[in-house]
């Protein structure tokens, strides 16, 4: 079985782009589900898929992530990943997705887990706001916070991975785009502009898919009237060959083949590559504490 990939909400489930990239599983909030029926789904999905990765927004409630954390503790598994993304809601959803499609290829759970890293830097991810004000995750002129108190403006912010602010209709607004194919998923909420389609053309995208807003796009953007974007690579085999071409070796603690300078599921740093060799790593194997669920 692929390594289970999970989430803290429903609408970070973006639709799949074919018929065999799994589903993401929804590990509910604490108001909404007991820790018993929480405990219960996160041992079931260690059960049946061996790895779990728990990939959620920065924007999720305190209370969620400590719950998450908790059951970690409680089942004394270092299978269980949690991944906290810088991105906005809708990009954790598009990268959720990429991990998804990459969970059917031939990668193990470590490696997984650290594509999560690398796929985000090739995430293009933004809203279009009617305010600034509340707006902490991109820098924001004191020109741009004026205008925010004018009825009818509009603001396109890009806040990966190069934050930027533009307004819309001006003869400079362009938002710096990927240099690759990418599709363009959209979440319209209260906010809706004709603007979304130049940028669409600007960024000459292969298609263009709409979406729910997530329910943490309000609390992470500062303003309930908006519609978010976020652009990525859509192709399998594309994400697959991507990660593929990054060096991979085992993690010095959990054995774990991974790629990138630290294990998402034990947190353990990668070890210099003058200090890695087969007879250490072998050794650290063993060097885990005895009764840790693998």
């Amino acid at each position: 079985m692929p390594t289970a990939i999970a989430v803290t909400s429903p609408d970070l489930v973006l639709a799949p782009p074919d018929r065999i990239t799994p589903p993401a599983h929804v590990l509910g909030p604490p108001e909404r589900q007991s820790l018993d029926d929480a405990l219960s789904q996160m041992h079931f999905l260690l059960e049946q898929h061996g790895h779990v990765l728990v990939v959620h927004s920065r924007a999720v409630s305190e209370e969620h992530v400590r719950r998450l954390h908790t059951l970690r503790a409680v089942l004394e598994s270092d299978r269980i990943a949690l991944i906290g993304s810088d991105l906005p809601p809708l990009g954790v959803g598009l990268l959720v997705r990429q991990l998804r499609q990459l969970s059917v290829c031939d990668v193990g759970p470590g490696v997984l887990g650290a594509a999560a890293r690398l796929l985000t830097y090739y995430i293009h991810a933004g809203a279009l706001l009617n305010s600034v004000t509340r707006l902490d995750a991109v820098p924001v002129s004191l020109k741009a916070h004026a205008r925010s108190w004018v009825p009818g403006s509009q603001f396109a912010v890009l806040a990966h991975p190069t934050p930027q602010l533009v307004m819309p209709g001006a003869e400079d607004a362009r938002l710096p785009g990927p240099e690759f194919a990418t599709h363009m998923t959209v979440a319209e909420g209260q906010l809706t502009s004709e603007w979304l389609h130049t940028l669409a053309g600007q960024w000459a995208v292969q298609a263009v898919h709409q979406a729910e807003l997530p329910a943490e796009s309000a609390r992470w953007w500062g303003t309930g009237r908006l519609t978010e974007f976020a652009a990525g690579i859509a192709d399998t085999a594309v994400l697959a060959q991507l990660v593929a071409s990054v060096h991979r070796f085992p993690c010095p603690w959990c054995g774990l083949e991974l790629i990138g300078d630290r294990c998402a599921f034990c947190a353990a740093p990668v070890l210099p590559a003058e200090h890695r060799s087969p007879s250490g790593t072998a050794a650290a194997r063993g060097a885990g504490p005895s009764g840790r669920s693998r």
